[in-house]
């Protein structure tokens, strides 16, 4: 699609984001607006809002995203939309709705259970699972007819399974998790199980509102009481001993681990997957060993981040890409957009899968870097690896369904020619 260059594109629109990432708008923006003025119109029920600004070059991005003194996370929090003023003292209490020094505070605490030596631990656990998941999509591929929806068979199921160890969550309640991602995720795609629940007068509720998030709070108070009195080699077990800790902000630890630790690696790996299945020259490169499965790893992260926007917002007047920003608007970066930069990558629209340097920002950058990137690099490692030993020489895909989404970049469904 040609967008004229005196034109702002839209790139809010979630239902956009459905048909595929607009790439050819990002670029545009890049290239003639790279700080843009974007209206919130109201969508799918959602209320207009007030408007915001867009970032889409990577320089930009990762100024907006380590400067957080000029934009804070903490003063509207990291949504696009506004949330209710009544919810904002609540979903403030976040971490990810932080700046420093508090921010700095409680990522030291939670980073004392999410440790590199832990979660290698688990690396034999997620490499069984792996085999185990393509072994049995493999089995259903030939009883399908040589086609297998690899969402639905391997990469919810492996996402899901594997947070779930490294919580600590009981193998009975594990499909509490993906409930909850669910609901806070898909809760713009009219279609999805997080589909939004209405009010009494019939408007969208926000998913991160504290009556949506009862139940799962009331579950993980109940869990760290039992991980007080069982302790195991988890999270959940670190977090609950932990004396500084109280529980409200254990209870909204475990919600940014759920959803964010279940729905990074739930995103990125199909994507990744497809990225392979499009590319098959690629593909079978990697089968062949002329690229490094850690350096391939980051280029599908910058191919297909599981991440698409964050939001800021300006705490005093400032200067971006010479634009005037002033205290209160919103800014929101785009890091799909920046992780397609011509002034950052040569040939960014060239699947590059020995690209290095590969400086993506698909897990952020600043003080709010993703705390878990090690364990999903880990998990992308492994599950790739196991799909290229079970899986044919190449396997292609069918037309993915995508998430109705402009936060997250969720596939919902892939279909996998693997036989």
């Amino acid at each position: 699609m040609t967008v004229p260059e005196t034109a702002v594109p839209d790139v809010f629109d979630p239902r956009r984001y459905a048909v595929g990432v607009p790439y050819d708008h990002y670029r545009v923006l890049r290239d003639h607006h790279p700080v843009a003025r974007q209206e919130e119109p109201e969508v799918l029920g959602w209320p207009a809002g007030p408007g915001f600004w867009a970032v889409t070059r990577h320089a930009d991005v990762v100024r907006v995203l380590k400067d957080a003194a000029s934009f804070s996370s903490y003063a509207g929090a990291t949504q696009i939309r506004d949330p209710d003023p009544d919810d904002l003292p609540f979903i403030r209490r976040m971490m990810l709705n932080q700046d420093p020094p508090a921010h700095g505070g409680l990522r030291r605490l939670v980073s004392r259970a999410f440790t590199p030596g832990r979660i290698e631990r688990f690396t034999a656990v997620v490499e069984e699972r792996a085999r185990t998941l393509w072994a049995q999509a493999v089995r259903r591929a030939r009883e399908e007819g040589g086609t297998v929806d690899v969402v639905a068979a391997v990469t919810d199921d492996y996402a899901l399974l594997n947070l779930a160890d490294l919580l600590g969550v009981p193998e009975s309640d594990r499909g509490l998790l993906l409930h909850w991602t669910q609901r806070v995720i898909g809760y713009q795609d009219p279609d999805e199980a997080g589909a939004p629940v209405r009010d009494e007068r019939g408007r969208p509720v926000n998913p991160r509102s504290p009556a949506m998030l009862r139940d799962m709070f009331a579950y993980a108070r109940q869990l760290a009481a039992f991980k007080r009195r069982q302790p195991g080699d988890d999270v959940l077990t670190v977090l609950a001993q932990d004396a500084e800790l109280a529980d409200a902000e254990l209870e909204m630890f475990f919600f940014l681990l759920t959803v964010a630790g279940n729905d990074t690696v739930r995103s990125a790996a199909p994507g990744g997957l497809l990225a392979l299945a499009e590319h098959p020259d690629a593909q079978r490169e990697l089968r062949a060993g002329k690229h490094e499965l850690s350096t391939a790893v980051e280029e599908l992260l910058r191919w297909h981040p599981p991440v698409l926007t964050f939001r800021r917002t300006a705490v005093r007047d400032t200067e971006l890409a010479g634009r005037q920003i002033r205290a209160g608007e919103k800014v929101v970066v785009f890091h799909a957009s920046a992780n397609r930069d011509e002034r950052v990558f040569a040939e960014p629209d060239r699947l590059d899968l020995s690209r290095a340097p590969n400086p993506h920002v698909s897990f952020g950058d600043g003080p709010h870097v993703c705390l878990g990137a090690h364990f999903a690099r880990l998990q992308l490692r492994v599950l790739y690896r196991e799909a290229l030993r079970a899986l044919p020489e190449p396997w292609s895909a069918g037309e993915p369904r995508r998430l109705v989404s402009n936060f997250i970049n969720g596939v919902k469904s892939l279909p996998l020619h693997v036989t």
